[in-house]
């Protein structure tokens, strides 16, 4: 698609006065204001065709090159009915969710609050410090939270709601990775022990296929079921569907028809990026996600991350997730894991690598003693079997613009430390 020079409205950055100078045609948010000063508030509505398109989006790209997903007049229905049935989003609430327009969640954000008649607060700055946290008590008074794991780790890692009041909160939410249920459980207390509505789809879908529930009893780190009016299945190594009352884990598949979810991308093959390949359900082709998810004997669901992210250790599957589940609670130094399997390069099977950041941010921990820890985790909680081969500290984690951890270049970064010292 080209391009085309539209009228720009140009925000300062910092105080009032802009730090550019405007194209003609363009004109500073201070002369649009002042343009608009007098005129009536109400303007004649213009229709178009449902599929007629409202604006352009990229997926995170944790996986590979980002799509380009163009978003259509039913993805602004679709954000405000999945928050109003599922987070209970009121006109009196007011919403805060740590995001930029960017990530998917910021239009969710915008299109949900003002189509449900809530208020929308906008922070300037960093979610990562106190003031923000300040920000949630003192001056926005949010009664509907959202967040992703990572930052509520680091809330609860340098105690920064402390002596804050966050009990006007009515309902939390996450998304974005697999939440620790240690650290929901710490921000769930932040707010009297409101629930934690867990939230889980993509760009393409405008929505999440797959979220909690108010009208029933929340697990932490869980889900209650398919979101409204979708519905999914998953599927064993064969591609064949579990029974639906069975506890399993497996890929999901989506139910096809899913209003508000994307029918094109813009740089890449629809069809075959969602459907070639999926099996047949009731008549339907599924669509693909790519999510590993698995359903509890109590009915709850985890997802258990991509299932690029799966591993195979000696002949067993696995997923990253879980083992970072484990290893996250193996020393009390730790901020967060990464785990990653690398395939060596003359062949053999799967090695298990393990990255940590620490608290304080140092890389100064003895690597062998986390890895001992580590190993000892593993077998005691989750396969005696596996075997930690690789272990390396590092500051921090590279992640996406909407803080999506991205393993894939974690991964490609070790093959090529290990393929060096080899040759050494």
């Amino acid at each position: 698609m080209e391009g085309t020079s539209a009228k720009t409205i140009v925000i300062p950055a910092t105080g009032d006065s802009l730090g550019v100078t405007p194209r003609n045609g363009d004109m500073s948010w201070k002369d649009f204001l002042s343009r608009a000063a007098g005129r009536s508030s109400m303007y004649s509505p213009v229709y178009q065709s449902a599929d007629a398109l409202i604006n352009i989006l990229f997926s995170s790209g944790t996986t590979g090159e980002p799509k380009v997903i163009p978003w259509t007049q039913l993805c602004p229905i679709r954000c405000a009915a999945d928050t109003w049935a599922h987070l209970d989003l009121r006109p009196k609430d007011v919403d805060l969710w740590p995001t930029n327009l960017g990530w998917v969640m910021g239009p969710i954000q915008i299109f949900s609050c003002f189509l449900n008649g809530a208020t929308l607060a906008l922070y300037h700055g960093s979610p990562l410090g106190r003031g923000f946290c300040k920000f949630v008590q003192q001056d926005a008074r949010v009664s509907v939270l959202g967040s992703v794991p990572s930052l509520v780790k680091s809330w609860k890692a340098g105690n920064l709601t402390k002596g804050l009041d966050w009990t006007k909160i009515r309902v939390l939410a996450t998304t974005g990775e697999a939440s620790d249920i240690d650290d929901n459980l710490w921000l769930s207390s932040r707010t009297c022990y409101k629930p934690i509505v867990e939230c889980c789809g993509g760009t393409e879908l405008a929505s999440s296929y797959i979220q909690g529930r108010l009208l029933q009893p929340q697990a932490f780190g869980a889900f209650s079921g398919p979101s409204m009016s979708t519905g999914f299945v998953i599927l064993d190594e064969q591609g064949n569907p579990y029974p639906d009352d069975l506890p399993c884990s497996g890929e999901v598949g989506l139910f096809p028809l899913y209003f508000g979810a994307t029918n094109r991308l813009l740089n890449a093959d629809h069809d075959k990026v969602y459907f070639d390949g999926m099996p047949i359900y009731r008549g339907r082709q599924l669509r693909r996600h790519g999510d590993i998810i698995q359903r509890t004997v109590g009915g709850y669901y985890i997802v258990q991350g991509r299932a690029d992210d799966t591993m195979n250790l000696g002949g067993i599957k696995t997923s990253s997730v879980e083992i970072e589940r484990v290893c996250n609670g193996a020393d009390e130094g730790l901020l967060e894991t990464a785990a990653v399997s690398i395939k060596p390069s003359g062949g053999g099977p799967e090695q298990l690598a393990i990255l940590a950041v620490l608290k304080d941010g140092s890389t100064t921990c003895d690597a062998n003693l986390l890895k001992s820890k580590f190993q000892r985790a593993i077998q005691k909680n989750l396969n005696p079997l596996f075997k930690v081969s690789y272990v390396k500290i590092v500051p921090e984690f590279p992640r996406t613009a909407s803080n999506k951890l991205l393993r894939r270049v974690l991964r490609d970064q070790l093959k090529q430390e290990l393929a060096n010292r080899s040759k050494l």
